[in-house]
């Protein structure tokens, strides 16, 4: 028995079998949540040669009080083992004029490890992570816990240091970088 939950031209059906929802392919979901619009920023860790990162829509904050961060890494990820091994990560909230640094992080340049930093100013805060100079925000954690779950580790930093500037976000959707002016 197949029920088709919703269907229009403008929308595809989500189809429920008797056994339940069919499977969901990684391509659709990736798919669909490219719908949703990220705040972008970079995830620092490691010191001196070892130093790494990525580009994530997926840092948020997980609670006020206490302080705590939450980042979502794929475990396949050079930055994984680098964030598990020094036990720290700097979330680098990053404006328009960034994009550069986010493409540079995202390994769009062929970048790996430190070489990823170079082109920009890094200071280095109380965890050892390096700071963008200029991000809009540089939230400096140790790491409190680490689940790992399917591809992903869900990383959840207790924040020991911030600074910040002004300036303007930049946002992924679809697959495309762009700018939100206030």
């Amino acid at each position: 028995m197949t029920i088709a939950l919703a269907a229009s031209p403008a929308f595809n059906a989500i189809v429920q079998t008797a056994n339940g929802y069919a499977p969901i392919s990684p391509p659709a979901l990736k798919a669909a949540m490219r719908n949703l619009s990220g705040g972008v920023s970079v995830i620092t860790a490691g010191v001196g040669d070892e130093r790494t990162g990525a580009t994530v829509t997926s840092a948020t904050a997980l609670s006020i009080d206490p302080p705590t961060m939450v980042v979502n890494v794929n475990r396949t990820s050079s930055t994984w083992p680098v964030i598990e091994r020094y036990r720290h990560f700097c979330v680098n909230v990053l404006s328009r004029e960034q994009q550069k640094v986010a493409e540079r992080f995202s390994g769009l340049d062929g970048a790996k490890g430190a070489a990823r930093y170079d082109g920009a100013d890094w200071i280095r805060l109380a965890s050892g992570a390096s700071a963008l100079i200029g991000a809009l925000a540089a939230i400096d954690c140790e790491v409190e816990e680490i689940i790992e779950r399917h591809s992903h580790a869900i990383i959840l930093g207790r924040v020991v240091a911030i600074t910040t500037a002004s300036g303007d976000p930049i946002v992924y959707h679809n697959g495309l970088y762009g700018g939100v002016q206030l």
